[in-house]
């Protein structure tokens, strides 16, 4: 791993589905003898994983690492022959896994784009080029892949082929100048003219840039009248896919060097001018340690946990002593290497701008780390663009396996942070939750390999808020000796969003916390109220705004207990809450602990939250999902009278490709059947995919069904309960 940086690229293939990002990766591993050419575009073998490979579809991002011998001529003639090393990831192109892409993209440098000729830009080309331009700094290049079905399905000239492709190019393009670092927009431009656009088929194994067509001596016409011969042979073997894009990949993803002096300063937010900002800003091998976890790689066959990761300062070594950051733990590591598919190819170190595999521990995908006793600030979190509002309870078939599932789920969802799970207390069954029903029954089914599982059917989480600030009440305990009074509103979208962005944490040092609050609430909380701050839960949160309360300390953890108890089972469903503040004005505990007890502050907490709740006019939302359908022309009728009958909005309709595009925004709830119901109105022929959009109200005419329906889910009593409900708790004042 000590090969010059300069001569080094991290880059991830992404890519719409069946766009081509695994038949592609096939001639790259070819290229560096990991399969034959012969089946090189048919095998998918960065599609290890048998769900894979039975779906068709991408769903964990695979490492690849691979040499290649480059040749230059410089302006005397002179010729250079350098080897350059890889390390590919293939991401997902499922909408449901786009937490695998923006995790690959941290640990990257560049981003392979892949556009099908014929479909176009589609939703998650759009969501691939935002994660690795606007989020992860990683440069683009561009190639318009399936080529071949413009000149052999379509039967276009030549002019009308360069016209879908420059359409496709122009839209790229966009993209890239709204997303692109202002100081970055003209230099990360693509353009056939700069060679930063390739061409070609991966299906048939032929791909060049214009310089490439040059220097061959060959026009655009050469490849139509190969396909008029039926020669694709021909073009495969003198228009090679691998070189074309090792070599697009050469001239315009930067090293590693290169890319982390504008990388670094998205990613982490410590002082550039300190020692470790340094060496971060230069890659520097000889620095303070700083890496990232990007993925856990699961083995299919042993189910052994495998942390894939990058080093950005500093080096790692095989007997190194690692402190996690966020996680505040320390770990050993027992075997170092970088990952090769499925296998660990151990190394004694691994430098600043490489990726790393390392096997001893599990943590959460995403985690920071750094060489104990060397103390350094960690990396911004990855943020991922969705909710959890699928989920679905599991338990062991087996009560001996009870403890061996904990263990198993823990791992699996440490290795997508997208989803969550909780023990219910009730029934002692672990529920799972996730951003869509694919995602969660793609877990399960993994979850069942190593633990045989009696699963629920899946439930469509809702969240709860309200429309107007609360009432104030003050609620006693039982024994009359404590009070607490608090009121609450809506929080600030500012502060929602950087909660919901992993900006505001409980360990943060208290006056950087308000200071970060108060920014995020666009001043609306001045740093005083925000140095209030005990606690939050999802996107709400709880600040005491109290004066000169005694003894307040002794039952913080108690209010904060039941405060989160409540966020996460509100009052008018028993669903999750969203977007609230509570801020407590007064209290008063009594001067003995044996009349401060759990059960007592509690109770008096929890009647306080139910209370100020109800006089706000409480809402209940429903996600809703964008939902992108490609299908024949003849079906559109039957689909847009589908997804009216499922409350669907159509946003678009647009022919692309010789196929129709349906654009529409539905109630997740809707979606549980959808496949099968798209599957039959279209004979089979309709494909989709989707992803979570936002919450809205539900319709005032389902709204009391709905509510007493997630009621009695919850195993709660189905009647709305009302104000009356802990009026016993309401401390009264004496007249």
């Amino acid at each position: 791993m000590k090969h010059p940086k300069e001569l080094r690229r991290i880059f991830s293939i992404s890519a719409h589905i069946d766009h081509g990002k695994s038949t592609t990766a096939d001639y790259l591993l070819s290229k560096a003898g990991l399969m034959s050419a012969e089946t090189a575009g048919e095998k998918r073998m960065t599609d290890s994983d048998e769900e894979e490979q039975e779906r068709g579809i991408t769903i964990f991002t695979t490492v690849v690492i691979l040499s290649y011998e480059y040749e230059t001529t410089d302006a005397e003639g002179n010729t250079r022959e350098d080897t350059y090393l890889f390390q590919i990831n293939d991401t997902p192109g499922h909408l449901s896994f786009t937490g695998e892409v923006s995790r690959a993209l941290r640990g990257s440098d560049g981003a392979l784009i892949l556009v099908d000729a014929l479909e176009g830009m589609m939703t998650q080309t759009e969501t691939n080029i935002q994660l690795a331009v606007g989020e992860e700094r990683c440069k683009p290049v561009l190639f318009i892949n399936k080529v071949d079905r413009l000149i052999s399905e379509l039967r276009l000239e030549p002019e009308d082929v360069f016209g879908k492709l420059n359409i496709i190019a122009s839209q790229v393009n966009n993209m890239i100048k709204k997303l692109a670092p202002p100081e970055l927009k003209k230099e990360w431009a693509i353009s056939f003219k700069k060679n930063s656009i390739a061409i070609g088929s991966a299906k048939d194994g032929w791909a060049f840039t214009v310089e490439i067509l040059k220097q061959r001596g060959l026009e655009p016409k050469d490849v139509f009248q190969k396909y008029a011969d039926d020669d694709k042979a021909w073009l495969r073997a003198n228009l090679p896919l691998d070189d074309a894009l090792l070599r697009m990949v050469i001239q315009h993803i930067p090293n590693p060097g290169t890319s982390q002096k504008y990388k670094i300063p998205a990613i982490w937010k410590g002082d550039l001018e300190s020692e470790i900002g340094q060496s971060l800003l230069n890659c520097d091998p000889e620095g303070p340690l700083l890496g990232m976890i990007t993925k856990i790689f699961i083995d299919p066959r042993t189910k052994r946990a495998t942390l894939i990761g990058r080093v950005f300062s500093g080096t790692l070594r095989k007997d190194d002593l690692l402190f996690l950051v966020n996680r505040r733990q320390k770990h050993k590591i027992k075997r170092l290497g970088v990952m090769e598919i499925t296998d660990i190819l151990e190394v004694p170190s691994i430098p600043a701008g490489n990726l790393f595999a390392i096997f001893g521990f599990v943590c959460p995908a995403g985690e920071s780390f750094y060489r104990d006793g060397f103390a350094v600030e960690g990396f911004e979190k990855i943020s991922y663009a969705a909710e959890p509002v699928v989920s679905r309870a599991i338990a062991a078939k087996k009560a001996a396996d009870m403890s061996k599932l904990g263990e198993v789920v823990s791992t699996w969802i440490m290795a997508d942070p997208t989803a969550s799970y909780e023990m219910d207390p009730k029934t002692k069954k672990i529920v799972l939750q996730g951003i869509d029903p694919l995602q969660i029954e793609i877990l399960i089914s993994r979850i069942d390999e190593q633990v045989s599982l009696n699963v629920s059917d899946p439930v469509i989480v809702h969240r709860e808020t309200i429309t107007q600030k609360s009432a104030t009440f003050t609620t006693k305990s039982n024994n009359s000796h404590n009070r607490i009074t608090l009121y609450v509103e809506r929080i600030p979208d500012g502060v929602a969003q950087a909660l919901r962005e992993d900006k505001i944490s409980p360990y943060m040092e208290r006056k950087e916390r308000a200071r970060t609050i108060s920014e995020a609430s666009d001043e609306q909380w001045d740093n005083k109220f925000a140095r209030g701050y005990w606690a939050h839960s999802d996107t709400n949160m709880l600040i005491e705004d109290s004066k000169g309360v005694q003894r307040l300390d002794r039952i913080k953890e108690f209010i904060i207990q039941a405060w989160i108890t409540f966020t996460r089972k509100a009052t008018l469903a028993g669903e999750p809450l969203t977007n609230c503040v509570f801020i407590i004005t007064d209290a008063t505990v009594h001067v003995d602990p044996a009349h401060t007890g759990v059960t007592e502050i509690v109770s008096m907490m929890s009647s306080a939250c139910n209370l100020s709740y109800l006089s706000a006019k409480p809402r209940l939302l429903e996600p809703m999902m964008k939902i992108e359908i490609k299908m024949p022309e003849d079906y559109v009728g039957a689909l847009t009278g589908l997804l009216s009958q499922k409350r669907g909005i159509i946003q678009e309709i647009s022919e692309r490709g010789g196929s129709t595009i349906l654009k529409a925004i539905i109630p997740t709830v809707e979606t549980l059947d959808l496949a099968d119901d798209i599957r039959g109105a279209t004979a089979g022929r309709g494909f989709f995919g989707y992803t979570f959009e936002r919450f809205d109200d539900v319709p005032g005419h389902l709204l009391d069904k709905t509510v007493e329906s997630i009621r009695l889910r919850n195993e709660l009593n189905p009647q709305v309960p009302t104000a009356s409900t802990w009026e016993r708790f309401i401390y009264k004042t004496s007249r």
